[in-house]
């Protein structure tokens, strides 16, 4: 089976993925990082947790230079989370190439931003479209030496209104670049997008985004009351211990409430939903990452493109409406081929939404009666 030393990457490199606990590539990495050692732009149809920030951060990390004091490599993204969640897995994976990378996004102060891009402090640079755009306007942002440029989530941008600053961006950078896209789904924008900004003989890929992850879920649902559900909790969090846990409930207000109650029984737990301040988010979310406590409860908010490392376990605090829903949910846990467990506590009144979860995860769920 292919291990990550058979790509040839550098001793460093290898610590770092030992850093980030990956013990087999996925899909995405099998077939992207050969490709882009080897010099070649890339589109690629990939969603989160598919592994493909270290698809794209592997070979980066390694072509990446700690000599040279200025960014050689561009990761564009649409949202701030995802600037933090890709950041510090490019910090893992350059940890020992002494390489810095730079969060660069709005919300932030911006003198800081400005202090570390003059001082020389960043090798990789991460950001969203807005604050990237207005650092090049001042002239704080100088491109010249970017050997590696990153689209990722290129349809969320596009989505987004971000397109032409993403242009006037591409344009500060060397036409010598590699270019590597990376989107969830592949519309004529997309590809047109690729025609414009790669070269022509780019390579495509499209890794399919639930199946594999899926397969790595074992996935229960109990049939409980509405009295005795959150009893049940209790008890499946008793047995879990420290086990880091995703809880999600339908309303912002269970979801505090929830958290409520969990902390006076003594759990290690926070709440997060779409109220919450941006510096709020991001401090809850640090925690959680950084294991200060284990369960976050939290609403469908947590369940989209954020990428949090280790859950091992997500709980339905009651079934979602619809089964999209549910496998974004559930697919906070088995990534990048890691095992995890879902477990969904049903009420009565949700017994209609069972029926098209089972259609769609083809019926590997097992159904529990207590």
């Amino acid at each position: 089976m292919l291990q990550f030393k058979d790509f040839g990457v550098s001793k460093e490199v290898l610590q770092g993925i030992n850093l980030l606990r990956y013990s087999e590539p996925t899909e995405i990495q099998r077939v992207a990082i050969p490709l882009l050692l080897s010099g070649k732009d890339l589109v690629a149809q990939a969603q989160t947790g598919t592994g493909k920030t270290s698809a794209f951060g592997i070979p980066i990390t390694e072509g990446v230079s700690a000599e040279i004091r200025k960014p050689q490599a561009l990761i564009i993204v649409p949202t701030r989370e995802l600037a933090l969640q890709v950041t510090e897995e490019l910090k893992a994976l350059g940890k020992f190439k002494r390489l810095f990378v730079l969060s660069i996004y709005g919300g932030k102060p911006i003198d800081k931003q400005v202090s570390f891009l003059k001082k020389g402090l960043c090798h990789i640079l991460v950001g969203t479209p807005g604050r990237l755009k207005d650092l090049l306007q001042r002239g704080h942002l100088k491109l010249e030496r970017i050997k590696y440029l990153v689209l990722d989530e290129a349809d969320r941008m596009l989505e987004m209104g971000f397109i032409e600053d993403i242009e006037e961006i591409i344009q500060a950078t060397p036409e010598n670049r590699q270019t590597l896209l990376f989107s969830a789904t592949l519309p004529r924008e997309i590809l047109s997008m690729a025609e414009r900004f790669l070269k022509p003989d780019y390579t495509k890929v499209r890794i399919k985004p639930e199946e594999p992850t899926l397969n790595t879920i074992t996935q229960k649902v109990y049939k409980t009351s509405e009295r005795g559900r959150f009893e049940k909790l209790v008890n499946l969090l008793r047995v879990a211990e420290d086990t880091k846990t995703i809880i999600f409930t339908h309303t912002k207000k269970e979801a505090e409430e929830l958290a409520s109650e969990l902390r006076e029984l003594g759990f290690g737990v926070s709440a997060l939903h779409g109220d919450y301040s941006q510096r709020k988010r991001e401090n809850v979310l640090k925690g959680f990452r950084e294991s200060r406590f284990n369960i976050l409860v939290a609403t469908d908010v947590a369940s989209r493109g954020l990428d949090i490392k280790d859950v091992e376990l997500v709980i339905n605090y009651g079934l979602p409406k619809d089964s999209d829903s549910y496998i974004h949910r559930i697919g906070r846990t088995g990534r990048a081929g890691r095992k995890g467990t879902a477990v969904s506590l049903m009420i009565p009144r949700e017994e209609r939404h069972l029926k098209a979860i089972l259609f769609k995860t083809k019926g590997n769920i097992e159904i529990c009666r207590d």
